[in-house]
């Protein structure tokens, strides 16, 4: 591509000379042959040229045909907006092509499928899209890579935004959630590269320093707020949830919010905006943005599963942020129960893998949760925990002996945190001193905070494990317990009793920031005097799991009996026939006492 590039800037020049009057611009120096090096270089563009066209023309040859097939029929799919053989393409073609042909190398350039495609600009830019998330997904993205998807991106959403009217295009759900996941990850990616300044030749900081534009957070938040407000889905989920015709609806949201692909992109902006804020840090205007959106099964993303799960991720994840542990144990009970029973379905997704590696982290950050907010959940999200991560459960409960376990788990199960500012490669003194003295990284940024909040709780599983034995204590003797004076044990107890309160959502709110008050402990006390008062809730056996687990695993026990061979009857032998497995003349096996012949399971009569 830089080869091309140069071509053409060359020849633009080798252009804008030809107004030029050369007798008069260099007199008579044309002897000296400065005229015929000139040729030489026209020449030389023109033959880079060509060479180019030759070069495309061999890619051209080795595409073999099924993917030439497939390229052709998938444009024409587009450009009819056949939404079911879109999404056959989509979801099926590309990635059975893909793990045949293209599993470790790059799709052919859009260029060389150019002419298969009757040179469609548009389609072009769709193709660039799934050729360069290939390229991050399966290989290694170079500095070349990185630009270029961005500039394909910037032409894409300009497409869709800067048109006059709405565009003729429909695409499948899953492309369009694509589209929105892959861009806020080529961004998170570049960020994440960006700022890795020892690794960077001259080169490459040279071009960094020349375009920081390059995928900044003011352009990727821009489009995303753009796709929102060209759409106007916050009105619409509002008018929705007030409960307004389709008509009144269709009224408030213009021409471009009643168009799916608007619709979709500007829903899925909202849950790539949730994200984008998640990875700068700014937990609260993340659950801001998702003011309008509902956490239910009836919401739209739950239509895309990769959707779904992504979504109760962050904001479970925002909820621990904000030490909103009640919060975020519900919402991840919820998505975990979900993909639990969805388990047999999402092996048909291409996204089966990425789906079970967040639902990992989530049972991370559930064992997170439940050590600093103790409470009764799901007995099977339980067993699972304990399963995965029973070791640091144990560490967890230690107090201060279990945070290297909160550390581990956190760094695995947090996203990967971004700097909203890149490295200063425009100012090499400063970027000596960055060299030098590289900030901290944002992921070990927002785990200080995190511990800062772990260790300040770190006392309260051993009080609360001495408590829990008493009803009313006195204060020196617990003191005692604790090895620590009067004044550092109330200041423990005081410790607890913040840390058994939380904000939490009721039912009937909307926002996911709002909330109230509650107490998140069943273990209570007050201080009397010099005496420590306990009450405790118990909270009763549900028994109706218990009997559901139980009846299942007798059912399971039945079903393997009734499937297992029963034993071969032997018919008995005539007397005087030795027994089988017998030797001639060896004695035969001594008969049953009393006459009596042993059948299976009973004896009877002979």
């Amino acid at each position: 591509m830089s080869q091309h590039r140069k071509a053409l800037w060359d020849a633009d020049l080798d252009e804008d000379l030809q107004d030029v009057d050369l007798n008069l611009a260099i007199g008579n120096y044309g002897q000296n042959g400065l005229y015929e090096d000139a040729q030489s270089r026209i020449d030389e563009a023109t033959l880079l040229a060509v060479q180019q066209q030759m070069a495309q023309q061999a890619a051209f040859a080795q595409i073999p045909d099924v993917v030439k097939r497939f390229i052709a029929h998938f444009h024409q799919a587009v450009l009819d907006n056949n939404l079911a053989e879109i999404t056959v393409a989509y979801e099926s073609g590309w990635n059975r092509l893909t793990e045949k042909f293209y599993s470790k190398t790059e799709w052919p350039e859009a260029e060389v499928i150019a002419p298969l495609v009757n040179d469609d600009q548009i389609f072009l830019v769709l193709y660039r899209e799934l050729y360069y998330r290939h390229v991050y997904s399966r290989l290694s993205p170079d500095l070349d890579d990185r630009f270029h998807s961005y500039e394909n991106s910037c032409e894409l959403f300009n497409y869709l935004l800067n048109s006059d009217g709405p565009v003729p295009l429909e695409l499948p759900e899953q492309w369009l959630w694509d589209i929105i996941d892959e861009f806020i990850y080529q961004f998170q990616s570049f960020c994440v590269w960006r700022s890795k300044v020892k690794s960077k030749t001259e080169e490459e900081r040279a071009l960094l320093a020349d375009a920081n534009q390059v995928w900044s957070s003011y352009s990727v938040l821009n489009v995303l707020y753009s796709l929102i407000q060209k759409s106007k889905i916050n009105e619409h989920l509002v008018a929705l949830q007030e409960g307004k015709s389709a008509e009144e609806i269709a009224e408030i949201v213009g021409e471009y919010g009643t168009r799916p692909l608007y619709k979709l992109l500007g829903y899925f902006s909202l849950i790539g905006l949730l994200r984008v804020h998640s990875l700068l840090g700014d937990f609260t205007l993340a659950l801001k943005v998702m003011e309008s959106v509902e956490l239910n099964q009836k919401s739209p993303f739950t239509r895309v599963t990769a959707c779904h799960v992504t979504t109760y991720y962050y904001v479970g994840f925002c909820y621990i942020m904000l030490r909103r542990y009640p919060d975020a144990i519900r919402t991840f009970v919820s998505i975990l129960n979900f993909i639990l029973r969805m388990r047999q379905y999402h092996t048909r997704s291409y996204q089966y893998d990425q789906i079970n590696k967040t639902a990992d982290r989530m049972y991370a950050l559930f064992a997170i949760c439940n050590a600093l907010s103790p409470t009764r959940v799901d007995d099977n999200i339980s067993n699972i925990v304990k399963e995965r991560y029973g070791e640091q459960i144990t560490k967890m409960s230690r107090g201060e002996e279990g945070i290297p376990a909160f550390e581990e788990l956190f760094l695995y199960a947090c996203p990967k945190f971004i700097t909203a500012n890149p490295p200063p490669y425009d100012d090499p003194e400063l970027l000596a001193a960055y060299v030098e003295e590289p900030h901290v990284e944002p992921a070990q940024r927002h785990l200080s905070l995190f511990l800062s909040e772990v260790r300040a709780q770190a006392p309260v599983p051993t009080l609360r494990s001495f408590l829990k034995l008493y009803t009313s204590l006195d204060a020196n003797k617990l003191a005692g317990f604790l090895d620590a004076d009067e004044e550092e044990m109330v200041q423990q107890l005081m410790v607890m009793k913040q840390a058994s309160r939380s904000v939490s959502r009721l039912e009937n709110e909307r926002g996911l920031l709002d909330g109230q008050m509650i107490s998140t402990s069943d273990l209570d006390f007050v201080i009397n005097d010099n005496m420590v008062h306990i009450a405790e809730q118990t909270v009763g056996r549900r028994y109706a799991g218990w009997f559901i687990r139980n009846t299942e695993h007798a059912q399971r026990v039945l079903d393997a009996l009734r499937a297992a061979p029963l034993p071969v009857h032997q018919k008995p032998k005539p007397a005087g026939q030795p027994a089988d497995g017998a030797k001639d003349g060896a004695p035969a096996a001594p008969a049953p006492a009393g006459g009596k012949k042993v059948a299976w399971g009973s004896t009877k009569a002979a």
